[in-house]
């Protein structure tokens, strides 16, 4: 046997009144959902006004940064300076934070070459200046050669920007470090043009 409840005609009310008030809620969000937006117009006021503010704010610092198109053309550079030299090489640009932007690894360049540029790269950029001087500067303090990521070694050069360094062009795998930092400047040229 079934036990069946009967609900008091003030329960039915109740409850067919909040069904009510749910649909309506239902169907005025749907129509807001559907409303048409604002215009455009107060929207690229509000964020010009921001902008200004920015702008004024001294907490705020602005930076430049290499395009990726421009750190390829770089890193194309200078694979192709290396190869008109008969050099089997890997090239890396790294950004100012010494991200990795492109890598380009020649045909027949050592499996070595790969790490070793991307190194150079972080390298000079992160002392804006090239591979080579550096490794003139392990002489008065050794222990540089210890920070994680570097490599002390001819091949890599930085590339500036207004003074500041944007970027690092890093090259591995010729037979001397010269030849790799001549090839890397190649690169450094080739943003030049």
């Amino acid at each position: 046997m079934k036990h069946v409840e009967k609900f008091s005609g003030r329960t039915r009310a109740l409850t067919g009144g909040a069904l009510v008030a749910a649909l309506a809620l239902g169907g005025f969000g749907a129509y807001s959902a559907a409303a048409t937006p604002a215009p455009a117009a107060p929207a690229a006021a509000a964020a010009a006004a921001a902008a200004q503010a920015d702008a004024k704010n001294r907490n705020l610092t602005q930076s430049t940064h290499l395009t990726v198109d421009a750190a390829t053309k770089a890193a194309q550079a200078a694979l192709d300076a290396a190869e008109k030299e008969n050099q089997r090489v890997s090239v890396a640009v790294v950004d100012r934070n010494g991200n990795t932007l492109v890598t380009l690894r020649g045909d027949g360049a050592g499996p070595q070459s790969y790490e070793s540029a991307e190194k150079k790269a972080y390298t000079a950029v992160s002392w804006n200046a090239p591979t080579s001087e550096l490794a003139k500067r392990l002489e008065q303090a050794p222990n540089l050669k210890d920070i994680p990521g570097t490599l002390f070694l001819g091949g890599g050069a930085p590339v500036t920007a207004k003074g500041a360094p944007v970027a690092g062009i890093g090259v591995a795998g010729a037979p001397s470090g010269d030849l790799d930092e001549k090839f890397a400047r190649a690169g450094v040229a080739a943003l030049d043009k």
